[in-house]
């Protein structure tokens, strides 16, 4: 990407990032293993719903999110790019739609995580700015925790 789109692309993304003290492989398979997934997928208090999960260029992510005050948040992904351990990107197609990134870069004692959502506009993204930041440490902590007690 260009200096000038890379300028532009800025104002349109949230980036998250946390080093998990497991391996690439074990990160990974938090991610592609849909029991695991909904264990720790979403904000502190969230509960999920697979209704499809088909981890593959074209795959279907389909389930609903359960609110912790019973609100239901239906979600829908496709993925485009899955890169075993490496990385995996999908486009949410309801609203709000961005695409995800996620990468998965070993680094001394463990991985580091990063997460690029990329909104069709700099206002949809400013407008979830807030609640994506925090939301996306939520999920980070829910990981960790999940990480945690499959460990022991």
């Amino acid at each position: 990407m260009s200096t000038n789109n890379r300028l532009i692309a800025a104002d349109r993304e949230i980036r998250s990032s946390r080093h998990f003290q497991v391996s690439r492989e074990r990160l990974f398979a938090e991610w592609s293993d849909p029991d695991r997934l909904a264990q720790w997928w979403g904000p502190e208090g969230f509960t999920n719903t697979f209704h499809e999960f088909d981890l593959r260029p074209g795959g279907r992510w389909h389930f609903i999110m359960h609110g912790p005050d019973g609100t239901d948040y239906p979600n829908e992904n496709i993925f485009i790019e899955v890169k075993k351990a490496e990385r995996i990107v999908f486009r949410h197609v309801f609203a709000p739609v961005f695409q995800m990134t996620v990468d998965f870069t070993e680094q001394a004692g463990g991985t580091r995580l990063d997460w690029l959502m990329l909104f069709e506009t700099a206002e949809v993204c400013e407008k979830f700015r807030a609640l994506c930041t925090e939301a996306n440490e939520q999920n980070f902590d829910r990981l960790a925790h999940q990480l945690a007690v499959c460990a022991s």
